[in-house]
């Protein structure tokens, strides 16, 4: 209502209203001035040269680099397989270059799934006793793990394949069991070292599709790859050349000079 001095009566105050503010998203892979050297004798051979790199919950990031730049070795660490000479790396805010072997061992049980080149199934089992051996190691109840793989086989778009031996099915479907394998743990991380690298064209876009999918779904993804194809997929790619790391765009051989990528 107005006044007399012609403005309009504001009544009594209101409290704000409230925003959400959303959560800031923490870190899964934190790798601080990492360093690998092997030696043999008097040689010492650096694979990785200070080697600093951050990746969010839920990114999809690709590490590409030709033979020899550092991949493997970094795929390594990153998948817990071997530690840093030095430098530190923190998973989902554990310092794992800290621990011992056997520690090492629940960690990629339980928080990394891989998917690899090779597919690297069991050809004796099943595809639904090969989703299921990481929950079997984790000492899952068979009721349990034998549910949880076939969720996890018809997500993937194979629920009409659980019985198949590997020797059964096409490299495709082999490498979609795998991703299956890797997700039934409902790991922290993807790790998917050269997925398609063993597959035909259309095969390798099914299973890039499902990599996709994989992340869309919340799930952060590092794929290591020498192609160009399959790294464009990824929201983000960083350059390994000899043992360093570049932003995507940046010259060949140079290094960050900012601190850890993002």
């Amino acid at each position: 209502m107005s006044g007399a001095s012609g403005f309009v009566d504001a009544g009594e105050p209101t409290a704000p209203v409230a925003r959400a503010v959303p959560a800031p998203v923490a870190p899964v892979i934190e790798l601080d001035d990492v360093w690998k050297t092997y030696r043999s004798g008097e040689l010492a051979v650096d694979a990785l040269r200070g080697i600093s790199l951050v990746v969010g919950g839920g990114e999809y990031v690709a590490v590409m680099g030709p033979s020899g730049s550092g991949k493997s070795t970094l795929m390594h660490i990153l998948g817990c397989l071997d530690v840093p000479t030095s430098g530190s790396y923190r998973l989902a805010g554990e310092a794992v270059d800290r621990m011992d072997e056997q520690e090492l061992a629940h960690v990629r049980n339980r928080r990394i799934g891989f998917v690899f080149q090779q597919f690297n199934l069991l050809p004796s089992l099943s595809a639904l006793d090969n989703v299921a051996l990481p929950l079997a190691y984790a000492g899952v109840e068979r009721s349990q793990r034998t549910g949880r793989a076939r969720a996890s086989l018809e997500r993937v778009g194979l629920g009409d394949r659980l019985v198949h031996r590997p020797g059964e099915l096409s490299g495709g479907q082999q490498q979609r069991v795998a991703v299956a394998r890797a997700l039934v743990t409902e790991p922290d991380l993807i790790l998917a070292d050269e997925p398609t690298g063993n597959l035909d064209s259309t095969s390798a876009e099914d299973v890039m599709d499902l990599l996709g999918e994989v992340h869309e779904s919340g799930r952060t993804v590092v794929l290591i790859t020498h192609d160009h194809g399959v790294g464009a997929a990824a929201e983000r790619t960083v350059h390994l050349l000899d043992g360093q790391l570049s932003v995507a765009g940046a010259g060949a051989n140079e290094p960050s000079s900012e601190g850890p990528l993002r």
